[in-house]
């Protein structure tokens, strides 16, 4: 994301990849203002001539919409918002939806002007504006995954990829390894955009081959190679939880969610500093004792209690991570609750 000016009660945006629609659409909710280039017919162009109908031009224009809702699936390039036109040439009290996609360039405002919790996420996401996302690929003799990790999430690409199972099991030879593997390289370099940088993991010796197989495709991935502890989709959650791929995930915010929500997850089994559940939170941050809060991000939007809270946390200097659902460690800080506390101190 780009910050391109200030303007009064909110600010005017670039975006610039497809992550930073995940913090649009958290910012981005009913009541605010948002103006974006867009498309309306002129209807005084329509016009009937040798008995055909001539239909009405579609006319470029800059279109404000007080904003009713908005519609955004994760790990695709389009965020729509949806409102009533506030201002333009044409068409005011009209219904009207932006489609928001890279590139664009857009003006948010909000009434009283941008909250603290919009603001970090504003202040988080045009710093890591330039970062792209990152390929993390489980490798293992006979079966393969491929992951797509972005700012605020992590997806499999495509199929897992395996020699496993099957009606009739034959003895999987090395020739037939082999043949197997290099397919999957093909496969992957033509999946993978030669700019996304590749993690490949694994707890075996397979990884090595593969990393040889796919630099032959001649795209030129960079590559990092990892051994892990464990395969399969655990294993790319170690990758990221560990640290171990940090050359090239480097700060990316998903890798800090999770080494939050992890270090939350071991201070529960461990019945250390941490806390969890509406009035044990409410407590903790009563007291002063919350270090880091970390929370769904659209928790701290919807109710106003976890705002207050989040607010709390700020004047008695710790931290508050605005977490996404969309990666196997948000999922489980939803099973939570959707937030979870690391304390300064134990509240036993």
């Amino acid at each position: 994301m780009k910050r391109i000016k200030q303007i009064e009660e909110g600010v005017r945006l670039r975006v610039q990849h497809e992550d930073d629609l995940w913090a649009l659409a958290q910012m981005i909710r009913p009541g605010c203002k948002v103006g974006m280039m867009g498309f309306r017919r002129d209807q005084s162009t329509g016009t009937q001539e040798s008995g055909r109908a001539k239909s009405a031009d579609r006319k470029p224009m800059w279109i404000v919409l007080d904003t009713k809702a908005t519609e955004f699936q994760p790990f695709t390039d389009n965020l729509r918002i949806q409102g009533i036109i506030a201002e333009a040439p044409m068409d005011k009290g009209s219904h009207h939806t932006h489609a928001v996609g890279p590139r664009d360039e857009l003006e948010i405002s909000w009434a009283g002007g941008i909250s603290e919790s919009d603001r970090s996420l504003l202040a988080e996401s045009v710093q890591d504006g330039g970062r792209g996302r990152v390929a993390i690929i489980v490798v293992e003799s006979d079966e393969i995954l491929l992951f797509e990790i972005a700012q605020h999430g992590m997806r499999q690409v495509g199929d897992t990829f395996t020699l496993r199972g099957g009606g009739k099991r034959e003895a999987k030879s090395t020739e037939v390894r082999n043949a197997f593997l290099a397919k999957i390289a093909e496969q992957t370099s033509k999946a993978i955009s030669a700019d996304m940088p590749v993690v490949i993991c694994g707890p075996g010796l397979a990884r090595e081959q593969f990393e040889s197989l796919l630099k032959g495709t001649g795209v030129g991935h960079r590559t990092l190679n990892i051994a892990t502890s464990i395969g399969g989709r655990a294993a790319a959650n170690e990758v990221i939880r560990e640290g171990t791929a940090d050359a090239v995930l480097g700060e990316f915010a998903m890798a800090k969610q999770v080494r939050f929500i992890e270090e939350g997850l071991a201070r529960i089994a461990t019945s250390g500093a941490v806390a969890y559940g509406r009035k044990a939170l409410e407590d903790a941050v009563a007291q002063g004792a919350v270090e880091s809060l970390v929370i769904e991000a659209g928790m701290l939007r919807s109710d106003a209690f976890w705002a207050d809270a989040a607010a709390q946390v700020r004047a008695t200097g710790g931290a508050v991570i605005q977490a996404s659902s969309e990666h196997d460690a948000g999922e489980q800080l939803m099973g939570l609750g959707g937030v979870i506390g690391l304390l300064r101190w134990s509240m036993d």
